[in-house]
């Protein structure tokens, strides 16, 4: 599994893709937080509060890990080296978790300058230290099973096709689904409006964000991600079969 982690990681960051990818999270993030007006603004806002970036993450996520792991294996098929990738003596499950690794640390990277948005508010609050650490904590990792879950929905997807943007595209309406759609659905159900928006990540991810990481929220995550790369390896089996 090393072997493929380092590899994907080199791949990354032997050429613009790694660089690209931090700089604009890290730019569309900073614009909608510091500079645009709107209700992203932090500064207009008038609270030490994180919660318009956590609001505005998963979004951008949503666009940017799809176009990360459009490539993990739907390159590997393009160029005909799918083949000797699964004759290697390692298991499907050691290649497809190299793949998701390198994919969750390229994002994580992108994710750790962030920290100064909380340093600078927990500073420059009125008073200093006007910030909910908690709730931040929680949000942080709400974002990182975020990650896990969408990452290996786009590792997934990348074995439907040799084409990139159609397993860009396919993974962007099955995170978009999932993280949305039942939240949509629940207010035509009232009745049964929380157990359907319960089945949608923004539900979990809003929950973990209050601060408290319920057992329930990481499981749910922890299951998405799970399955698709479950999904994923049996994908693999049938090919090599």
């Amino acid at each position: 599994m090393k072997a493929i982690l380092f590899r994907e990681i080199k791949s990354f960051f032997g050429a613009p893709i790694g660089y690209l990818v931090i700089a604009i999270f890290l730019l569309i993030a900073g614009l909608y937080l510091w500079v645009f007006e709107g209700d992203y603004n932090i500064l207009n806002s008038g609270f030490a509060d994180l919660s318009p970036f956590f609001s505005i993450a998963p979004l951008i996520f949503l666009l940017l890990i799809p176009a990360i792991t459009m490539r993990s294996f739907s390159d590997e098929f393009k160029q005909g080296t799918i083949e000797l990738l699964l004759t290697k003596p390692i298991s499907l499950w050691q290649i497809v978790s190299g793949k998701f690794l390198a994919a969750v640390i390229l994002i994580i990277l992108a994710l750790v300058p962030t920290i100064l948005y909380v340093v600078m508010l927990y500073l420059y609050g009125q008073p200093t230290g006007n910030l909910d650490v908690g709730s931040t904590i929680g949000s942080y990792f709400g974002l990182l099973f975020i990650i896990f879950s969408y990452a290996a929905i786009g590792v997934f997807t990348s074995t439907l096709s040799e084409n990139q943007i159609v397993a860009f595209l396919l993974s962007v309406f099955l995170c978009f689904f999932l993280y949305f759609a039942f939240d949509g659905l629940a207010s035509y159900f009232p009745q049964w409006e929380n157990v359907i928006a319960s089945f949608g990540m923004n539900n979990h991810f809003k929950s973990m964000s209050r601060g408290v990481i319920d057992t329930r929220d990481v499981l749910y995550f922890l299951s998405i991600t799970i399955a698709f790369l479950s999904w994923t390896v049996f994908k693999l089996k049938s090919l090599k079969n």
